[in-house]
């Protein structure tokens, strides 16, 4: 059963104001639905306009960040719980054990390895939860036709289309997930990398 949702997403405060309405419509459908956020822990961009949206509704906000970053960017004032980390990759281990699936929307390079590295750890099975793309705005347009040339060529098996979801809304991620079985997404058996 899906409890918490890590949402990956810009940090710049500087990008188009329509992707900070995806955020506050996450947030707000995250609250709505029971979910709490776990997030990577800032006041600023995407981030922390989803995690103030969160908090404004009576959410619960979990944030995680590295000790190196969280001295030099603003902190939302009444998280539930901030989990300072010694790295970045104790901070993605930790995001990804408290999480229960994990959203992308549009961000940066970090959002894209957080991404794309959540991806590779269900191909190689040391997870089965969900992954939702929000190609809000054709966001990810270019990330997926991308996808599509190493399945053409190859360079990754068919089958693991399977290993994530693309929608166009956040209610349509949020639908995904409240229909989402772990029995019905199989664990591969036999795989290539």
């Amino acid at each position: 059963m899906i409890k918490s949702i890590a949402v990956f997403c810009s940090s710049s405060n500087f990008i188009a104001p329509k992707f900070f309405d995806i955020a506050q419509k996450i947030g707000e459908l995250l609250v709505k639905n029971n979910y709490h956020l776990i997030y990577g822990g800032s006041a600023v961009g995407l981030m922390g306009k989803l995690a103030e949206t969160v908090k404004i509704n009576g959410g619960v906000v979990v944030g995680i960040i590295p000790e190196a970053i969280s001295s030099k960017v603003p902190h939302i004032d009444n998280y539930d719980e901030l989990i300072i980390t010694n790295s970045m990759r104790e901070r993605k281990a930790e995001i990804e054990k408290r999480a229960d699936a994990f959203i992308a929307l549009p961000g940066g390079f970090g959002t894209l390895e957080e991404l794309i590295e959540i991806i590779t750890l269900k191909q190689l099975q040391y997870h089965n939860k969900p992954i939702v793309i929000l190609n809000a705005f054709g966001f990810y347009n270019y990330l997926l036709k991308h996808f599509e040339y190493l399945f053409t060529n190859s360079f990754a098996n068919q089958q693991f289309k399977r290993l994530y979801h693309v929608v166009e809304s956040p209610i349509a991620a949020i639908t995904y997930f409240k229909q989402f079985s772990l029995s019905s997404i199989p664990i591969f058996g036999n795989f290539s990398l």
